[in-house]
């Protein structure tokens, strides 16, 4: 059964780990799939022919969330190119950790902004559209991390928490329209950065979790299945945590 058929998506930050993982999830479930990615267009080219190979619509754009004008563009040129859009998914996202006694201002400021500032930056834009189709769900990547909070993540941790408060308002603010706003935490998910760690490191955080393994993209995109279909018709302002248990 296709949960998304013939709906619009834009995912943030898609050419590789969740993103590409959510991307790939959508195609399959029949979803139009508009991704953006910073840099690599090797590997945005790749992904955007493998969903297309899946029989949906779909387009890479180079764009950075954090700037407020590049997002209001990407917003017009999807509405232009797909005709629509019925899910967003801010999942663009950065890590600069360091203790605070160490960190720059650069640091702190760099990731909230891309962080942070392209939840604003992307909800903003997308809101027009939204609003005149009185429909829309819109999913926020945030993490354990804003949820608890993390030594050595406090810049991290603060645009993850943000997130999370940023997502309730606009669950009150535009819930009447019927858009509905929620945030998925992840905790430990294994992907090709989290390969480069090394297998004593990952092991001991894989025993602390009570399913004693890390999380995989798929089971990040599996819940975002749920909450931009028709399944979660009645959910909004909520946090799921998608983390095995680490937060039990």
């Amino acid at each position: 059964m296709k949960l998304l058929e013939g709906k619009t998506a834009i995912i943030t930050g898609a050419s590789r780990g969740i993103g590409k993982g959510i991307a790939e999830v959508f195609a399959q479930h029949g979803a139009n799939v508009a991704f953006t990615y910073s840099s690599s267009v090797d590997a945005a080219n790749a992904l955007e022919e493998a969903l297309k190979a899946t029989g949906v619509k779909a387009k890479g754009y180079k764009s950075n969330a954090a700037d407020f004008e590049e997002a209001q563009q990407l917003v017009k040129d999807v509405v232009e190119d797909f005709g629509g859009i019925d899910i967003l998914i801010n999942n663009a996202g950065i890590t600069k950790d360091n203790l605070l006694m160490r960190m720059s201002e650069e640091d702190f400021d760099t990731v909230i902004e891309i962080n942070l500032k392209s939840i604003f930056n992307m909800t903003k834009a997308v809101q027009r559209t939204m609003l005149k189709q009185r429909h829309g769900s819109i999913i926020n990547m945030s993490s354990v991390v804003g949820v608890k909070g993390n030594a050595g993540q406090a810049n991290y941790a603060a645009s993850k928490a943000g997130m999370i408060g940023f997502s309730k308002s606009m669950a009150l603010e535009l819930g009447s329209r019927n858009i509905r706003t929620n945030v998925i935490a992840p905790g430990f998910i294994e992907t090709e950065m989290t390969a480069k760690l090394d297998e004593d490191t990952v092991n001991s955080w894989r025993n602390a979790i009570p399913l004693k393994r890390g999380g995989t993209p798929e089971d990040i995109a599996n819940a975002c299945v749920f909450l931009a279909s028709d399944l979660s018709a009645y959910v909004t302002g909520q946090v799921l945590n998608v983390d095995g248990g680490m937060l039990t």
